[in-house]
């Protein structure tokens, strides 16, 4: 599971990040509310915990932007204000649970635990792309109405790409994803599975979507 945190207190961020980890989460940061927003929007995160006093951009506006794009993520929000009006309102902007400051880990990881139990918003059945789609439920690919046979990672990967689509996917966010974060994955396995998946889903068909952003990973988009 991945986890986003976002939290100025530096102290905070760290007991949480650290005591998350250690339970086996996979956790990144981020100190405001701008680049918590970022990181929500370009990373695969099943649950964001957010600080609502952030410099840059409030945690309620962040809140309001991450719903309005439609991410599916859990968000569980980290106030020191305990006033019902606060809570009402995150609630009503999208907020999945509320957590008062300070708190005990105890209680943090429980509501976390909670919160991921639900899941998150299923997973549209059909992923496309161009004359490109993906039936995630049959794991049946066509392109161009042509049926297209991939081996399970070059699938993981064309999946992930889909679901990131506009987005530039790191290497390390591939091996994390479709290698399960194994971490020794050579490079070398992405880019020869990449190539293969090029192979079977561009060669042959305009526009090429599968795309190598140099010193950065690989991004699908229609043109």
């Amino acid at each position: 599971m991945r986890l986003l945190v976002v939290e100025d207190e530096i102290k905070v961020a760290r007991f949480i990040e650290r005591g998350l980890r250690e339970e086996g989460f996979i956790v990144e940061t981020a100190a405001d509310g701008e680049s918590g927003l970022q990181k929500a929007r370009g990373g695969s995160f099943d649950l964001v915990i957010l600080d609502v006093m952030l410099p840059e951009r409030d945690g309620f506006s962040v809140l309001r932007e991450l719903r309005a794009a439609g991410l599916p993520a859990r968000v569980l929000m980290l106030t020191a204000r305990d006033g019902v009006g606060d809570r009402v309102y995150g609630l009503d902007l999208g907020a999945d649970d509320y957590l008062v400051k300070p708190f005990a880990f105890a209680e943090l990881l429980a509501r976390v635990r909670a919160l991921l139990r639900r899941g998150v918003a299923e997973e549209p059945a059909l992923l496309r792309a161009a004359d490109l789609q993906v039936d995630m439920r049959a794991r049946r690919v066509t392109r161009g109405g042509q049926l297209v046979v991939l081996s399970a990672k070059e699938f993981g990967v064309l999946a992930h790409l889909l679901r990131r689509a506009g987005n530039v996917v790191t290497r390390a966010e591939l091996a994390e994803q479709v290698w399960e974060d194994l971490p020794n994955t050579p490079s070398n396995v992405i880019e020869v599975t990449v190539y293969h998946l090029r192979e079977k889903v561009d060669r042959g068909f305009s526009p090429a979507l599968i795309q190598t952003v140099r010193g950065a990973g690989y991004l699908l988009q229609e043109s």
